[in-house]
């Protein structure tokens, strides 16, 4: 059974570690990351961008394949399907499926019209007892589209969206989607200091998991974040176990490739990453 997310965050914060979300692209991923969680005891939040979910034949489908594997894979860990950076059409659409939790992208409107739209999604969210994720200063790097430049939010700003009844928050400290470049400058700590003190048990996110190192991770954590999002990673993983199954030729003596078989390497390489990051992120046994 889908839970919300925001008992699990609450209790990370408390406990000074954080829940890793990690984006689901196919049954494959799902299944990978849903028996690394059971395995490890942890909870964990399966996040679907909007491509993902058109990708997956929409989000009925998605909730649809994610509550049979909960079922038939006997997971007994919370889990929480999570909308990632969700239009305002988008996370209506979500609550309608059946998610337990959506994330509202507002970061590109007007503080104002952010505030409005929040404001609105809150109650609509929080109505279905689904939990809600807003945002504050663009996450740099392109994900489906959406484009930060990685600029750190302002620490008002987030006061006053945490203000309106959100259950975590992701405020913008200089993280970015995707490969972080040979020059990026780091987290912004001070920023990510402030948030927190005008912010206080609110959980906060860190988007773009990918790359961070592992003493940043801590750090951010022990600032306040309860949440960390891992996209890149898996896909890089996937990526190259796949491509090494093929570049070895294990096709089937010439009969072409048993997908489940050619899928199999890739799905053993998210959950290692998936155990991984977990492990970093300290949350394995706080199922």
């Amino acid at each position: 059974m889908l839970v919300s997310a925001t008992e699990m965050l609450k209790k990370a914060k408390a406990g000074h570690y954080a829940v890793g979300q990690f984006n689901i692209n196919n049954l494959e991923w799902t299944k990978a990351i849903l028996q690394t969680a059971q395995e490890l005891n942890s909870p964990v939040i399966l996040g679907v961008s909007e491509g993902a979910g058109k990708y997956m034949c929409g989000y009925k489908t998605v909730v649809g394949m994610v509550n049979g594997m909960i079922d038939e894979l006997n997971i007994t860990v919370p889990v929480a399907l999570h909308l990632d950076h969700g239009s305002y059409e988008h996370c209506y659409k979500c609550l309608e499926a059946g998610f337990s939790s959506i994330m509202f992208d507002g970061s590109h409107y007007p503080i104002d019209e952010n505030v409005a739209k929040t404001t609105e999604l809150v109650k609509a969210a929080h109505d279905k007892g689904v939990s809600i994720e807003a945002e504050v200063g663009a996450i740099g790097g392109e994900e489906d589209g959406v484009v930060g430049m990685g600029e750190c939010a302002d620490p008002n700003e987030c006061k006053a969206i945490a203000d309106l009844g959100v259950d975590f928050l992701a405020a913008g400290i200089g993280n970015i989607h995707g490969k972080y470049p040979a020059n990026w400058q780091g987290l912004s700590f001070e920023t990510l200091d402030a948030i927190q003190q005008l912010t206080g048990d609110l959980p906060l996110v860190l988007h773009g998991g990918t790359g961070i190192p592992a003493d940043m991770i801590k750090k951010a954590i022990s600032l306040g974040v309860a949440k960390i999002n891992v996209n890149t990673e898996c896909q890089l993983a996937f990526a190259a176990a796949t491509r090494k199954y093929i570049e070895e030729g294990k096709d089937n003596q010439g009969k072409g490739y048993d997908p489940r078989k050619l899928l199999a390497p890739g799905f053993e390489a998210i959950k290692a990453t998936v155990k991984e990051k977990m492990e970093l992120f300290g949350s394995v046994g706080k199922a």
